[in-house]
C-alpha cells in the first residue's frame, strides 16, 4: 500500500468519532472539528493540509510513527527547519475537563486586563497549551507583548492554582523567555519577563529574584481577582524572606542525650546506621537514609512506612529483625534491585554516601564539617536535599542533591544559597556553633548540583545562564551505579 493511502485511511478512522485535538510539538494548534483536510503530492512523501477560516497549516509527511485508540501521531516535515516536527491528533473526551475550561476562562481575562493595563503595548499572543518540546506545561498562561521594537515576555498564574505552581513559576517564566529568544530574534529582542501572580503570593518568586543575572528584568505583579487590576511590586523589598538558623550546639546537646539508648541499636549496623537530630527534640535513626525508628522524649518508637509503634523493653532485640531485613534489601549489592526497601528514598540514600565522605564530590571539601538541616524556619519547603559544608580554604559550599530529574534544581539551589549568603553576611554560623576553629571566608557560597549523570534535566544549563554570576556553580554527575560506590563521571 503507497505511504498516502495509508496516510489517508489512518486519518479518516480515526476522525470518524470523538473529538479531536491537534497538537505540533506538544502544543494545541487547534481542533479538527471544522476543519477541511486534503492529502495531496508523492505518494512516498505527500502533504497534508489542514485548513479552515482562522487555521491554515501544510506539512509534508515523512512517517506514522505512533497510532493507538487514543493518538495518532506523525513525523512531519517543515520548510526552513532541519529536524523533522512532531504532530499529533489526540482524541478527547466530548466535555473539556474543568480545570482546562478554567484555565482557558483565565487566559481570556487576563488578555483584557492587559489591554486596559497596558493600553500602548500589544498582546501578540497568550496560550494555555502545553508546550513539551520545551518543558512548558499547560497550567501557566504564557503570552508575548510588545511596543514598538519592544518585546515583553509574559508568564500568568491564575488564583485556583496551588501553591506549588506560583513558586515555581520564575523557572517556567525564563524558560519561556528563552523559548521566545530563540524563535523571535527577528521580530525583536525579549528585553523582560512579567510575572503575573494572584494577589498576595508574590513574596516567594521575588525573593528567587535576587538570584538573577543581568540577562533578564524580571518585573511581578499581583492581580487583584475583585477589581481585575495588575499592582506591580518592588522585587527587591518584596523578596525579603525571613529564616533562622537551627542552633547546632541544642543538635549535639540532644544526641548526648539519647546516646545510652541510642547507641547499641547503631552497634548492629555502625555504617549504616545514622542519627539526624531535628527541631522539635526529636532524633531520626535511618538506614541508608531510610527512616526505621525515631527517638523523642526518651522514648523509641519503630517506624517503617506508615506504621508507628513504641518500644518497650529492650530496643536492641526489638529492631534487630528490622535491621537485618534492612541489611538483606537495601545493600548496594541487593539481589532484588526491585524491592521497595531498596528503591525508597534515593535522594536520602545519596545523601548518606556524601555524607560519609564529601570529598569524593571535590577533594577541596572539608570532610570535617557537613552539616543537614541547617534551617529552623525557611519560609518554604523548596523539597530536595541539600547539605552545607566548607572547602579546606574557608569558603562555604552548597550541595543540592538529586537522584532523579528534576526541572527546578537550579533554582531550588539558588533559594538556599541566598539564604546561606544572608547568613553568612550576617556572620550567624560562628554564633550558632557551625564550624568551630574555621575562618569562614566572606566569598559567596559555592554551588554543587550533584546528580546521576544522565538525570539533569535538559533544561539544567539553560536556567544556569540566568542565574547571577556571584553563584558559582558545578554540575557534577555520578555514575548510574552510584550506590555501590560514588563515581564522578560528569563536572561541568
Amino acid at each position: 500500500m503507497e505511504f498516502s493511502v495509508e496516510l489517508e485511511a489512518s486519518l479518516r478512522e480515526f476522525s470518524a468519532s470523538g473529538t479531536i485535538e491537534i497538537r505540533e510539538n506538544g502544543g494545541r494548534a487547534a481542533a479538527l472539528d471544522g476543519l477541511s483536510w486534503e492529502i495531496r503530492g508523492t505518494p512516498e512523501k505527500p502533504l497534508l493540509h489542514l485548513w479552515s477560516e482562522t487555521y491554515n497549516l501544510t506539512r509534508r509527511v515523512l512517517a506514522i510513527t505512533d497510532l493507538s485508540e487514543h493518538r495518532l501521531m506523525l513525523s512531519v516535515e517543515r520548510f526552513g527547519r532541519l529536524k523533522p516536527d512532531r504532530l499529533e491528533f489526540i482524541r478527547r473526551d466530548f466535555r473539556r475537563e474543568a480545570r482546562e475550561i478554567s484555565r482557558q476562562e483565565f487566559c481570556d481575562r487576563l488578555r483584557n486586563i492587559l489591554a486596559q493595563q497596558f493600553p500602548d503595548e500589544t498582546v501578540d499572543s497568550l496560550v494555555t497549551s502545553e508546550d513539551l518540546e520545551h518543558s512548558l506545561p499547560g497550567n501557566y498562561a504564557r503570552g508575548l507583548l510588545h511596543r514598538g521594537s519592544m518585546y515583553s515576555a509574559l508568564l500568568g498564574i491564575g488564583e485556583r492554582e496551588s501553591a506549588d505552581t506560583v513558586a515555581r513559576s520564575l523557572s517556567f517564566g525564563l524558560l519561556w523567555v528563552e523559548r521566545l529568544r530563540a524563535s523571535s530574534a527577528a521580530r525583536g529582542s525579549i528585553g523582560e519577563l512579567r510575572i503575573i501572580l494572584p494577589g498576595k503570593s508574590a513574596r516567594g518568586v521575588a525573593h528567587l529574584c535576587g538570584a538573577l543575572g543581568r540577562n533578564v528584568g524580571v518585573r511581578l505583579f499581583e492581580l487583584d481577582a475583585r477589581s481585575e487590576t495588575l499592582e506591580e511590586l518592588d522585587v527587591a523589598s518584596a523578596g525579603n524572606l525571613d529564616s533562622w538558623l537551627a542552633p547546632h550546639r541544642e543538635f549535639q546537646a540532644l544526641l548526648d542525650s539519647a546516646d545510652s539508648l541510642l547507641s547499641p541499636i547503631t552497634a548492629l549496623a555502625p555504617r549504616c546506621i545514622t542519627l539526624h537530630p531535628m527541631q522539635g527534640r526529636m532524633i531520626v535513626l535511618r538506614f541508608r537514609g531510610l527512616p526505621f525508628a525515631y527517638w523523642e522524649d526518651g522514648q523509641l518508637f519503630s517506624s517503617l512506612g506508615e506504621t508507628r509503634q513504641a518500644i518497650t523493653g529492650d530496643a536492641r532485640h526489638a529492631l534487630a529483625p528490622k535491621i537485618r531485613e534492612l541489611e538483606l534489601h537495601r545493600h548496594p549489592l541487593a539481589g532484588d534491585t526491585r524491592h521497595a526497601l531498596y528503591r525508597a528514598q534515593p535522594e536520602r540514600w545519596l545523601e548518606d554516601m556524601i555524607r560519609e565522605d564529601v570529598t569524593r564530590v571535590d577533594a577541596c571539601l572539608d570532610p570535617n564539617f557537613v552539616y543537614t538541616q541547617v534551617f529552623a524556619n525557611a519560609g518554604t519547603e523548596h523539597g530536595i536535599l541539600d547539605l552545607l559544608c566548607v572547602t579546606r580554604s574557608g569558603r562555604l559550599a552548597i550541595l543540592e542533591l538529586k537522584a532523579s530529574e528534576n526541572i527546578h534544581l537550579p533554582l531550588q539551589a539558588a533559594d538556599y544559597w541566598l539564604r546561606i549568603r544572608r547568613h553568612l553576611q550576617q556572620g550567624d554560623f560562628p554564633r550558632y556553633g557551625y564550624f568551630p576553629g574555621v575562618l569562614l571566608q566572606k566569598a559567596a557560597p559555592l554551588v554543587y548540583l550533584v546528580a546521576p549523570a544522565l538525570r539533569f534535566h535538559p533544561t539544567t544549563a539553560v536556567l544556569l545562564r540566568y542565574l547571577s554570576s556571584e553563584m558559582d556553580a558545578a554540575c557534577v554527575g555520578l555514575a548510574e551505579s552510584w550506590r555501590r560506590g560514588l563515581r564522578v563521571v560528569m563536572r561541568h
